[in-house]
Formats: C-alpha cells, sequence, structure tokens
C-alpha cells in the first residue's frame, strides 16, 4: 500500500466515526447499506454553499427541499418565489443561475442530473468545483474536489508554503494524488470534513488527526501559518441613499433590480446611485424625511453605507421607479439582508 492509499484509507476510518450530520448528505453507514445520495440535493447544497458556511445554508436547503422537493419542482417556480425563498443567503447571481439549471435539467435532461464531470461543467452556474464535487458525491466518481478547508489540509500535510492563489495548482495536485477510486465520494467530504472539525484555521486539533504522524507542518511547525495569502487590499468604502416609501392605504414602493449587478433580480427599495457622493434623486416628490441611524453592509468587493429617506406617497402620485406591493403581500423576509437592514430603522411611517 503507497503512502497515498494509507493516508486516505486512515481518513475513510476516521470519516466513517466522525462524518457530520447534514440534511443533504447519507452518511457513510447508510451510503455502505446502498443509499445513494440525492444528485438534486448535492447540486442544490453545493450551489448554496458557495462562499457560505454550512450553519448558514442548512436552514435555506430544508425550506427550499420542502417548498420544491425535486429539480422539476424548481424548475417550474416562479423567478419571484425563488428569489424571495434565496433573500438573506447572498451572492444573488447563484439563485439566477439555479433556476437557469434547474430549467435545463429539466427540459433537455428529463430532470436527471448528468452523472459525469463533463456533462455537468456544461450546465448553467456549475464550474469545475462544483461539477466535481456532485460528480463524486452524487455519482462516486473519482473527481479531484477542493475548497477551502481542502486547500488548508493540503498546504499543511504537504507543507506548501507558496501563498494562495499561486498555490492553487499545487494543492489540487496534491489532493489528487490522495483520492482514492474506492469511495471518492465519501472521501471528498472526509477531507472537507476534516478542514472544517479537526484541521481548522485556528487551534487545529493536531493530536486527533488521522493524518498527523505524516503531517508535513506538524513536524515542521508552521501549521498555523499555513496556508499563506497574499495580503487582501483594503476595501473601499461606498456611500448612498435608499428611499422607503408608504402609500395612504399601506402599500409599499418597491423594485425589482436588473438581473445583471448587485443584488441581481432581488427585491428591494429605490436608492440612488452607490459612489462617494451619491446624488439625492427620490422617486417622487415628497416631503422626505432623513431617518436617525444608517445602514452599513460589506459586499464582496466593498463597505456600503446608506441614509435612510422616508416619505408617503400621495394618492395622485406617479413614482419614477418601481411598483406598489400591497401591505398584506409584503414579506421583509423577501429583501436581501441590506434591504431588510433600511426596513429595521423605519419600520413605521
Amino acid at each position: 500500500m503507497t503512502d497515498a492509499q494509507k493516508a486516505s484509507t486512515a481518513l475513510l476510518g476516521w470519516y466513517d466515526d466522525n462524518a457530520r450530520v447534514m440534511p443533504w448528505r447519507v452518511s457513510p453507514a447508510d451510503r455502505a447499506a446502498g443509499q445513494h445520495p440525492d444528485p438534486y440535493a448535492v447540486w442544490l447544497s453545493e450551489v448554496m454553499l458557495q462562499q457560505t458556511t454550512v450553519g448558514a445554508v442548512t436552514g435555506y436547503f430544508i425550506r427550499f427541499i420542502a417548498r420544491w422537493p425535486d429539480v422539476q419542482a424548481l424548475a417550474a417556480a416562479p423567478d419571484g418565489d425563488v428569489m424571495g425563498e434565496w433573500a438573506g443567503l447572498g451572492y444573488y447571481a447563484r439563485a439566477r443561475n439555479l433556476l437557469k439549471c434547474a430549467r435545463v435539467v429539466s427540459e433537455a435532461h428529463g430532470g436527471v442530473f448528468p452523472n459525469n464531470f463533463s456533462d455537468l461543467m456544461k450546465l448553467p452556474g456549475i464550474g469545475p468545483y462544483t461539477a466535481a464535487a456532485i460528480a463524486a458525491i452524487a455519482f462516486d466518481r473519482p473527481e479531484v474536489v477542493v475548497d477551502g478547508n481542502v486547500e488548508r489540509v493540503m498546504a499543511r500535510l504537504f507543507d506548501i508554503s507558496i501563498p494562495l492563489p499561486a498555490a492553487k495548482p499545487a494543492l489540487k495536485a496534491k489532493a489528487a494524488r490522495l483520492t482514492p477510486k474506492h469511495r471518492p465520494g465519501d472521501y471528498a467530504q472526509a477531507v472537507m470534513d476534516l478542514g472544517a472539525k479537526i484541521c481548522t484555521v485556528r487551534n487545529p486539533s493536531c493530536g486527533l488527526c488521522p493524518l498527523s504522524d505524516n503531517c508535513g507542518a506538524r513536524l515542521a511547525g508552521t501549521a498555523l501559518e499555513l496556508p499563506k495569502r497574499v495580503p487582501k487590499k483594503p476595501k473601499p468604502t461606498r456611500h448612498g441613499i435608499v428611499y422607503l416609501a408608504q402609500s395612504t392605504s399601506g402599500e409599499w414602493l418597491l423594485e425589482r433590480r436588473p438581473d445583471k449587478g448587485l443584488l441581481g433580480g432581488m427585491l428591494g427599495w429605490p436608492t440612488s446611485d452607490w459612489n462617494e457622493a451619491p446624488r439625492d434623486e427620490p422617486p417622487f416628490p415628497a416631503d422626505w424625511k432623513t431617518e436617525s441611524g444608517e445602514v452599513r453592509h460589506t459586499f464582496t468587493h466593498f463597505h456600503l453605507i446608506l441614509r435612510v429617506r422616508t416619505a408617503r406617497l400621495p394618492d395622485d402620485c406617479t413614482p419614477s421607479t418601481g411598483f406598489l406591493l400591497p401591505k398584506h403581500a409584503f414579506r421583509p423576509s423577501d429583501l436581501p439582508t441590506v434591504m431588510r437592514k433600511a426596513f429595521a430603522i423605519c419600520r413605521a411611517l
């Protein structure tokens, strides 16, 4: 048995006893008994987990599966319903691609997900990582699955000091060496679990690690330094104004944001542009009141500070943007987080 085989065998043994319980996952015991993962559940979870934690995703996944139990049900769902259910999870392009992919699988593949990497890569919103994860976890294909947890495990196991992102090819090559042909789906999840539970960013539990005897970083004393990263540039801060208006009958003035761009396709309040000096251009003339407090929110590439302005919408006024949503049909949970923060500042007009 090679060193790579010994490592993957040890890791699978650890996983059999320590696998995390997740609503989209088939346990190693159930898998050994012949239960197969649902490709739809694997795909949905992997899309949700992109740049998002398991803790944040779990509730959303459970609600999605309850409302749309298979890919054809999701494909038939109205866009607004899906975007509303996604609200608060962030990175909203994922939700738009989710619908596109569901509809392609439903219409072009009869509701059956392709079972190999190359065909999965042809689907909307599925890149190399997601295709590898679905192929391995759902179909037990020996694909190399590398997320942030796996990168950290490989960097420490092989004591690789090249900073990320330049280290990615070397880390993937090491991960490929360890990926077994036997139980590759369980193995892919085992490495991710090891990174999440044992080989953590801070205070790794090296004494509990099944790979510790041959871990290069543990032997060299460099575990806490790895993986190294190129320092990030400071995020700029943008400013803006958000306008909340309600008619005398209680209707809220809302708009659907363009599909392309930040918060694409999501329900939201009208806003100014977002820059260093935003123009105050409310959607209709009125006695606009500036609320105390401000919205602070961080996106991937910048921080945002919003002033909140409120007004009553006169009965005979036509706003320059948006539409009126009846009070009984308005659900704050359908708004993305930044828009919920604005609503929280001025719940009553």
